[in-house]
């Protein structure tokens, strides 16, 4: 007999806790709507796992996939499509607990919906160090590591140094230790690589290529407040693949998950650069002016960590942050800096509960010297993305023909894309067709990190512009402690 809300998967016969496999129909890969969430996330500039001018790696064998210690439920995300590329054997490496049974529950879930199902079959060890268990048997070349931030660096560092492929949800460090183990890691191939989602939200895509258009943008403003800002509400109580997110407890201690400033603000400092991005690869002495960072926490009453966690009470790994029956979570994050030059603000929040049929929110402004770029994801637009672009001043706005060509020319790339005028301001009427959930982003990002694998090239500022990324968060995190 199954044991109640034990999932079932296919193990391997010497491994501990074997299972039944689930049976489900393939389905093929969303491959169209991938294409379009990746659309104009690629770089000039290319480094080649084989060398330079050498021919492309063979594409006929799929590979294999490998996720070790699953703590986050980033890491079931990303295999939310079957991928045509990849067997359906995914070998699972972790300690037992909790963060396993939750990542399997996702892994079922998505093997038995009704539409699109995928057909993963798991083989999982639960065990004392499953790393070193994971480099000894080498049951596949692709690995992704979602669990405990403190340690993550050190994982991908091995896995890196060991011959593996790496997709490493983020933030890869929590501090300025880990910043040499990083630097070494991108030193060469093999593919290391994080997750970094946002770059495939289609409002975001069609604001970076309006950016590119001088006549419609300009240059970004340089003097004043800030250039680009990024506003970013999340919740702790959450909905997920239609499902209340459970979260382990240590989500809630920063020695293990990290302070807010090195959390979500690493998705916002990323976008940043990219839209920054001239080609060459980002370097912090060079580039990046820190200006002034701090921090703040969100009150987390007991009744709401429970929900969260399903535990009854704050465990003691939590205490010194606990007052009464509320844990002050140090999760809520404002920094500002230059990149090369342009004034960047970023702040990140994190609320208890999202109200009533709402969600987690979202305020973009880039200012260019012809035209500001606003996005929006909140109440005032249902929580869906909604592109708009401002005159730069009272007076300036951008001419109807001149607007009208530039989404003319972006048709090939964003079939469908549409505005409309109100007022002095552009709205932009993205393609019901092109849009996905933040959760398909996942897949996105997954078929981009095998489609670097299989050509033996990835982008030659990648891992430059880990490194910047990562100095920024660690050091902004050391100044938000000093003020």
């Amino acid at each position: 007999m199954r044991q109640a809300g034990k999932p079932r998967f296919a193990v391997m016969p010497s491994w501990p806790r074997p299972g039944s496999r689930i049976r489900a129909t393939r389905r093929s890969f969303l491959k169209a709507s991938l294409a379009a969430a990746a659309a104009g996330a690629g770089i000039a500039g290319m480094a080649s796992l084989a060398g330079a001018g050498e021919s492309e790696a063979p594409r006929a064998a799929r590979h294999t996939l490998i996720v070790l210690d699953p703590g986050h439920f980033h890491a079931a995300l990303t295999l939310r499509q079957s991928h045509p590329r990849l067997n359906d054997d995914v070998y699972l490496y972790a300690e037992d607990g909790p963060d396993v049974e939750g990542f399997l529950r996702i892994l079922e879930s998505f093997n038995a919906r009704a539409r699109n199902p995928t057909c993963w079959k798991l083989h999982v060890y639960r065990g004392a160090d499953p790393l070193s268990r994971l480099v000894a048997e080498r049951r596949g070349n692709l690995v992704i590591v979602a669990g405990r931030n403190d340690t993550k660096m050190t994982s991908i560092h091995r896995l890196h140094a060991e011959g593996f492929h790496v997709l490493g949800d983020k933030p890869w460090l929590i501090h300025t230790e880990g910043i040499e183990l990083l630097r070494r890691t991108i030193a060469g191939a093999p593919l290391a690589m994080d997750i970094m989602t946002e770059r495939h939200q289609l409002a975001t895509q069609v604001k970076k290529a309006l950016i590119a258009r001088h006549e419609v943008f300009g240059d970004f403003r340089l003097s004043g407040e800030a250039a680009i800002s990024f506003d970013s509400v999340h919740h702790l109580y959450k909905m997920v693949n239609d499902r209340p997110l459970v979260r382990p407890h240590w989500f809630f201690d920063t020695s293990v998950q990290g302070e807010g400033i090195v959390d979500v603000t690493t998705h916002l400092v990323d976008l940043a650069q990219w839209l920054v991005e001239d080609g060459r690869a980002f370097d912090y002495a060079r580039d990046v002016e820190l200006l002034h960072a701090r921090q703040w926490p969100t009150a987390v009453p007991l009744e709401i960590f429970s929900r969260i966690t399903g535990l009854g009470a704050f465990p003691s790994e939590l205490e010194y942050d606990v007052e009464g029956d509320t844990l002050n979570y140090l999760c809520n994050a404002s920094f500002a800096f230059r990149l090369r030059g342009v004034p960047v603000a970023i702040e990140s929040r994190w609320d208890l509960h999202i109200p009533e049929g709402g969600g987690d929110t979202h305020h973009a402004v880039v200012h260019g010297t012809r035209a500001v770029l606003t996005i929006d994801q909140g109440p005032a637009t249902a929580y869906r993305t909604q592109l708009s672009v401002h005159p730069a001043a009272t007076g300036l706005r951008v001419s109807e023909r001149v607007f009208a060509e530039a989404i003319g020319a972006l048709q090939d790339r964003f079939p469908g894309l549409g505005y409309r005028r109100d007022g002095e301001v552009y709205r932009l009427e993205l393609p019901e067709a092109l849009r996905s959930g933040h959760e398909a982003h996942f897949s996105a990002v997954l078929d981009q990190f095998i489609g670097y694998v299989d050509s033996g090239r990835w982008p030659a500022n990648l891992g430059p512009d880990l490194v910047t990324k990562y100095t920024l968060l660690a050091n902004a995190r050391e100044l938000s402690l000093r003020i």
